[in-house]
């Protein structure tokens, strides 16, 4: 069942769209304002899609993330370190999608990427944002080697006959809804998030493939997921990439 149960269309914004976004998640459909009463609901204009609850309003950009992608910058991000594998060219399934701002950095510096979203809103706004992504000169050829897959990552992993490269899990945990990791433009899109209660599941799963390498996003001093000791860790001040090289265990 979706947390949101609306999605408003402003005037001039594309009602086939949102018509197509409403039946996909079994939400009503209305034209105008949104009328929240605190509960979060899409709302869709000609500058894309976003999710209020008339205090705080959410809309995906990758366009803050440019600086990012530079080359002199993309090398020096932890995450590209972390997931840094011989191929040529480098596959990666990102299990736990949430915005796409990982998968972006690894599809920047070379990946191609398919990304598992299972929260039906998140996969939307995420939907959104590539496509509007797409159109901006610095973002497109990133964005040409992104793919979305709504739905279930472990499910999906368990029925895959191949392997990607690299597998990158960043589950939602109870103690990260209120940290300060969660940056303040994404606190709205923690509500609809459910933390991760299968982690042994996904992280069996991941190992199922056996791909060269799984990294797992954890906050600087969080637990290692499910128990388990990586290969090795790379740290930054808040984050730290834990990764295990199956192979090697």
């Amino acid at each position: 069942m979706n947390a949101v149960g609306t999605i408003y269309v402003a005037e001039g914004a594309d009602i086939d769209r949102a018509e197509d976004t409403a039946a996909r998640l079994g939400i009503a459909i209305c034209r105008g304002e949104p009328q929240t009463d605190g509960n979060p609901v899409l709302y869709l204009t000609a500058q894309g899609l976003s999710l209020t609850d008339g205090r705080q309003t959410m809309r995906g950009d990758f366009t803050d993330d440019i600086p990012r992608l530079r080359r002199n910058n993309l090398g020096g991000e932890l995450l590209v370190r972390a997931a840094r594998v011989k191929a040529e060219q480098p596959t990666a399934l990102d299990a736990t999608a949430g915005m796409g701002e990982d998968s972006l950095l690894l599809a920047a510096a070379g990946f191609h990427v398919t990304m598992y979203e299972y929260d039906g809103v998140i996969a939307e706004l995420l939907d959104d944002t590539m496509r509007r992504a797409a159109k901006v000169p610095e973002l497109a050829d990133a964005v040409g080697r992104m793919t979305l897959v709504r739905g279930d990552s472990i499910e999906a992993m368990k029925k895959m006959t191949s392997s990607p490269d690299v597998i990158l899990l960043d589950p939602m945990f109870p103690e990260r809804q209120k940290s300060a990791l969660v940056k303040k433009k994404f606190q709205l899109i923690h509500r609809l998030e459910r933390p991760c209660d299968v982690q042994d599941e996904m992280l069996n799963a991941a190992f199922a493939l056996a791909p060269k390498k799984i990294v797992i996003k954890r906050p600087a001093k969080g637990e290692f997921l499910a128990g388990r000791t990586p290969s090795y860790s790379l740290r930054g001040k808040a984050i730290r990439y834990d990764c295990i090289v199956p192979c090697e265990r």
